[in-house]
Order: structure tokens, then C-alpha cells, then sequence
């Protein structure tokens, strides 16, 4: 048995999760700008936007990797190409966000605590975006329920190994 094809159902979830991050970005990089130049100047400010822009670069690459995996795996999520993409885009991702992190932590002209306050912003804001969506959205399981026209109608029960054995209604003995 093969695993059902989710590319046709999937690519408009991770669409939208990417139009809605664009939304985030924007809101992320007004609101963090204007609060980071309030409180610290011109390095909130840059604090500010280049929290927002981290956040959803690094953020969005989730939801492109998924993509291009389910892609590359033709729609197939159970295949090793779909999760060595997945979690190879992860690991590359977690390495080089830690990796700037450390790069920006002294530097005089961005200041450091709005970028973490902007990052962790878009983190949450980018959690709720891929909850809202999945949520939403109307993907196919492949299971026949009763009164499907797939659904045994002669009182027989599906055991495992895919075979029904008429008039069973428990479990054997």
C-alpha cells in the first residue's frame, strides 16, 4: 500500500502559512522598529527590523523546506527525501540562526534585548500563523467512514491484513 499523495492538499496549508508570515514580517518590523527607536534609538530601531527580518527568514524557511520536499519526495511525507530535506533545512537553520546570534551579541549599533524581544515576537506570531492554518484547513485522511460508498455495507468488519470477515462485531478471541 502506498501513502497518499499530499502534495495537492498540503501546498495551499504551506502557501498560506507563507502570505500570512509575509503579513507577520511587516507588522514585526513597523511595531519593533518604532518601539526599538523609542527605546534605544537608531540601534532599537535596527534591532527592531533586523529582528524581524531573522525571525521570519528563518521561520519561513519551515514552511519553503516543506515544500520543496513534498516536491522533490513527489508528495510522498513518509519517504526519507521528504524528512532528510525537512531536517536537514532544520539543522542548517538552528546552526546559523545561533551563528549570527552570537555575531550580534556585542555589536554597538543594534541593540541586542529589542532583537531578542522582535525574534521571540515572531516566534510566537509564527506558531499561532502554522496553528491557525493546519486548523483550517480541510486535508484528506483516506478513511472510509459509514455511508461512504468505500464502507462494507454487509455487516462485515475490516480486520488487519486488509481482509473482512462477515458478521464479526468485536474483537476474537
Amino acid at each position: 500500500m502506498t501513502a497518499p499523495n499530499a502534495l495537492d492538499h498540503v501546498r495551499p496549508v504551506f502557501r498560506r502559512i507563507i502570505l500570512w508570515g509575509a503579513v507577520l514580517a511587516v507588522a514585526l518590523a513597523v511595531v519593533g522598529g518604532v518601539v526599538g527607536l523609542l527605546v534605544a534609538d537608531t540601534p532599537g530601531l535596527l534591532g527592531g527590523l533586523l529582528g524581524a527580518v531573522l525571525s521570519v527568514v528563518f521561520l519561513g524557511l519551515t514552511a519553503v523546506s516543506v515544500l520543496v520536499a513534498l516536491r522533490v519526495s513527489k508528495g510522498q511525507m513518509i519517504s526519507g527525501a521528504f524528512f532528510g530535506i525537512v531536517m536537514g533545512t532544520w539543522l542548517l537553520k538552528f546552526v546559523v540562526f545561533i551563528v549570527v546570534l552570537v555575531l550580534l551579541r556585542n555589536q554597538d549599533w543594534v541593540d541586542f534585548p529589542v532583537l531578542a524581544f522582535v525574534i521571540i515576537a515572531g516566534v510566537v506570531g509564527s506558531l499561532v500563523i502554522d496553528v491557525v492554518a493546519v486548523a483550517k484547513a480541510r486535508i484528506p485522511v483516506g478513511v472510509s467512514l459509514p455511508g461512504d460508498s468505500g464502507y462494507p455495507s454487509d455487516g462485515a468488519r475490516q480486520v488487519s491484513g486488509g481482509s473482512t470477515e462477515p458478521g464479526k462485531s468485536g474483537p476474537s478471541d
